[in-house]
C-alpha cells in the first residue's frame, strides 16, 4: 500500500462520528483519539510544535526552509464522521483492478455497490477501490483528507531540498454537525490562506458554498378523545403537515441542483399535543437565502392567525457563502487551479451544495477554498474512495505549496 492508503485505513478504522445532541466540546471524545494520533505522528515527522487544544484542533507548522520571505500556506481537515451512519467498526475493504461491475459489499444481506445506482462508478474501472463492507460509512469525509495532508506532511519531511514558507496544518473535530470551527484560533493557526482537503471527485476545486441557516418548528396542539373531539382537538401533526405544504414542493433537495436554492424538512416528531420539526435553509444567492427565511416566518404567521398562535418558529444563521471573502483574492484559488493541471487532472469548479469548515474560516479572516479528496457517496454505506484519486490529491496540496512559493515574490 501507499503511504497515504496505508494512514487512510487505519484512521477510518478509528470511530470519530460526531453528535448533533451534545453539548460538549468536541462533542464525542472519542474525536480525541484521532486527534491525539495525529499529534504523535505529527511531532515523530519532527513537527514539534504539534499540539491539540481542549476543543479537539490539532494545529502544527512546518516551518520555512527558504531564505526568500514566502507568505504562511494552511491545509485543513476534519477528523469526525457523520452522525448519520455508524462510523463503530470500519472495515476497509480493498477490490483492486475495478472491473466496472457491481461490487458486493456483504454477501449475507445481500449488500451491494452498483454502477446502476451510481454510474460515475465506471470512471474507474482498472483502478484501485476502497470500499465499506456495506454496514457503516467509510469516513474518505473527511479521514481521505486527513490521509492526504499527512502524506504530503511526510513528503516535505523526507525531502528538505523541496523549498517552503510556513505550511500551517489544521484538523478539526465537529465538522459534521457545524461546530468545528466555531472556537478555531486564527491568529495561532498563523496562515494567510488556506485549504480545506473536503471535497469529492479528483479534480474538484470549490470557492462558493450555500448560506445555509437551521430552523426549529414547535407546535403545541390540543389532544382529547378523539370520541369527543368535536371543536375541541387541535392536531398538532396535521398543522405541522399543513405548514410543509405550504412551501414550495418544487424547492426540496430531491429537487434540485446547481445554484438552486432549497428548503428541508430534515426530522419531524411529535404527537397530536405537540410537535418539534427541524428544517435547513440553503441558497447560494444572499437576497434569495433571506427571502427563504421570510417565507417561512409569513407562512409560521399565517397559520399561528388560522391556529390561534400555536407555533414557534426560531432560524439560526449557520454558514454564508464564502465566495464573498474568496473572490478578492482568488489568486489562491487559481492557484488551486493550476495544481490540479500540473498534476494532469481537469479542475472541475462547481457550487458547494452544502458547507465546509472554510465557510466560516473565511468569515474569520482566513480565506478558504476547498479541494478534492477522492471520495464519493459520503455519509453511506456506499461510501467509497479510489486510491489513485488520493494519490493525485497528495501530488495536488504538494503543488499548490510549489507554486505559492514560486510565486511568492509575485504577489
Amino acid at each position: 500500500m501507499s503511504n497515504v492508503v496505508e494512514k487512510f485505513i487505519r484512521y477510518a478504522k478509528i470511530d470519530t462520528q460526531s453528535d448533533p445532541n451534545s453539548n460538549t466540546h468536541p462533542s464525542t471524545a472519542k474525536q480525541l483519539d484521532l486527534s491525539r494520533l495525529l499529534v504523535d505522528e505529527l511531532n515523530a515527522l519532527g513537527l514539534a510544535n504539534a499540539n491539540l487544544d481542549e476543543t479537539g484542533c490539532v494545529m502544527a507548522k512546518m516551518p520555512a526552509n527558504t531564505g526568500a520571505p514566502v507568505p504562511a500556506i494552511g491545509f485543513l481537515a476534519h477528523v469526525d464522521t457523520s452522525p448519520d451512519l455508524s462510523g463503530t467498526a470500519v472495515n476497509p475493504q480493498i477490490v483492486s483492478n475495478y472491473d466496472g461491475c457491481d461490487i458486493l459489499l456483504d454477501q449475507a444481506e445481500p449488500i451491494v455497490l452498483s454502477p446502476a445506482t451510481f454510474p460515475e462508478l465506471k470512471k474507474y474501472t482498472g483502478q484501485t477501490l476502497i470500499t465499506t463492507d456495506g454496514h457503516t460509512l467509510l469516513g474518505a469525509d473527511d479521514k481521505a483528507g486527513v490521509a492526504e495532508i499527512m502524506a504530503a506532511v511526510e513528503y516535505l519531511a523526507g525531502h528538505p531540498e523541496v523549498k517552503h514558507g510556513d505550511v500551517c496544518i489544521g484538523f478539526t473535530a465537529d465538522e459534521e454537525i457545524g461546530q468545528g470551527v466555531k472556537t478555531f484560533d486564527v491568529h495561532k493557526f498563523g496562515a494567510k490562506f488556506a485549504y480545506t482537503v473536503d471535497g469529492g471527485e479528483a479534480g474538484s476545486a470549490e470557492f462558493e458554498t450555500f448560506n445555509a441557516a437551521q430552523v426549529r418548528l414547535k407546535i403545541q396542539g390540543r389532544n382529547v378523545h378523539p370520541g369527543s373531539a368535536k371543536g375541541k382537538m387541535v392536531n398538532a401533526i396535521l398543522i405541522a403537515m399543513e405548514f410543509t405544504t405550504l412551501l414550495p414542493a418544487g424547492q426540496r433537495p430531491e429537487t434540485t441542483s446547481g445554484y438552486e436554492g432549497y428548503f428541508h424538512l430534515n426530522s419531524i416528531q411529535g404527537t397530536v399535543e405537540e410537535v418539534e420539526a427541524h428544517y435547513l435553509i440553503r441558497d447560494h444567492d444572499r437576497q434569495k437565502f433571506e427571502a427563504r427565511k421570510t417565507l417561512m416566518r409569513a407562512v409560521a404567521a399565517t397559520l399561528n392567525a388560522r391556529y390561534d398562535n400555536r407555533l414557534t418558529l426560531e432560524i439560526t444563521d449557520a454558514y454564508y457563502n464564502m465566495r464573498e471573502v474568496i473572490e478578492p483574492v482568488m489568486t489562491i484559488f487559481e492557484i488551486a487551479k493550476q495544481a490540479i493541471q500540473a498534476v494532469g487532472l481537469t479542475p472541475l469548479v462547481t457550487p458547494v451544495r452544502g458547507g465546509t469548515d472554510g465557510s466560516q474560516l473565511s468569515y474569520m479572516g482566513l480565506p478558504t477554498p476547498n479541494i478534492f479528496t477522492g471520495g464519493h457517496n459520503a455519509h453511506s454505506r456506499h461510501e467509497y474512495v479510489p486510491v489513485e484519486s488520493m494519490e493525485k490529491a497528495v501530488e495536488v496540496i504538494l503543488k499548490i505549496i510549489e507554486l505559492h512559493t514560486a510565486g511568492a515574490g509575485s504577489r
